[in-house]
């Protein structure tokens, strides 16, 4: 096997003295230089092949979904407190029922029980958000788990192909030509930088997806309890006032202050 699989991947086409062949068959030699080393990098190359695909599908799932529940909760937060402020439930229920994703979900989960004192609401929240936790963590300890097995089958290319290495060693008795033995040390080098470069996007993806999770738990752990406390507001009878505009009316009083001062 090692014989045949270095004369399949070193051997080219030299181009012709104008240099077109070797040019115009580029494609095709790149495209049997990898079927070959699919084929001869033995079965752990193949496995490493099958996690790379999987990593690459879990990465995918995770950035649609991420980008499928981005939603400017600031301006979902207004239109909830000015239905609120009105003493409109009905509206501020079919509201957040009309907004898709876990934001929507966790203040309709709170809004249909505005009627329970606020450490009821607090813990209906509390739960709603825990329920979306498996939604947010799907596929990121697969992701993580592609990245710990990848160096491992990496290892155990690496150990088989030293193991066929030795293994023509001795069938010929200690006398044999180096071109013999490239093809057990291809073997276990080609593994072991397949595996490396896997783990390493692979992780790299998991922290990626790992800080957006715990973004997106935070931005509906402060759904949820702007949402209670809106509600309670509103039974309260307090004048619920929008952040701008709390903004203006103190930059107005301190510009009055500084005006009496001067």
């Amino acid at each position: 096997m090692g014989s045949r699989a270095m004369d399949h991947l070193v051997s080219r086409e030299l181009p012709d003295s104008d240099g077109t062949s070797g040019y115009s068959n580029a494609s095709a030699v790149d495209s049997r230089a990898m079927s070959d080393l699919l084929q001869y990098g033995g079965p752990v190359l193949w496995l490493q092949a099958a996690l790379a695909f999987m990593a690459v599908v879990y990465i995918i799932e995770r950035l649609l979904y991420f980008h499928s529940v981005r939603v400017n909760v600031a301006d979902f937060l207004v239109g909830i407190s000015n239905h609120l402020r009105q003493k409109g439930f009905a509206e501020a229920i079919h509201q957040a029922n009309r907004l898709r994703g876990p934001v929507g979900r966790i203040a309709h989960s709170v809004l249909i029980r505005h009627h329970m004192e606020r450490k009821d609401l607090v813990m209906i929240a509390d739960e709603a958000v825990c329920m979306e936790v498996p939604r947010i963590e799907k596929n990121l300890r697969a992701l993580l788990g592609v990245a710990l097995i990848a160096p491992l089958a990496g290892l155990l290319g690496t150990s088989l192909g030293l193991i066929d290495a030795f293994t023509e060693i001795n069938e010929a008795e200690g006398e044999v030509a180096y071109a013999s033995l490239a093809g057990g040390i291809f073997q276990s080098l080609v593994t072991t930088a397949a595996g490396l470069c896997i783990a390493t996007a692979s992780y790299l993806f998991y922290l990626t997806m790992l800080g957006k999770a715990k973004r997106l738990l935070y931005r509906l752990q402060r759904t949820g309890i702007e949402v209670v406390n809106l509600i309670v507001d509103a039974r309260s009878g307090i004048d619920i006032l929008p952040f701008r505009e709390e903004v203006e009316a103190r930059r107005t009083t301190t510009k009055k202050s500084r005006s009496i001062e001067s």
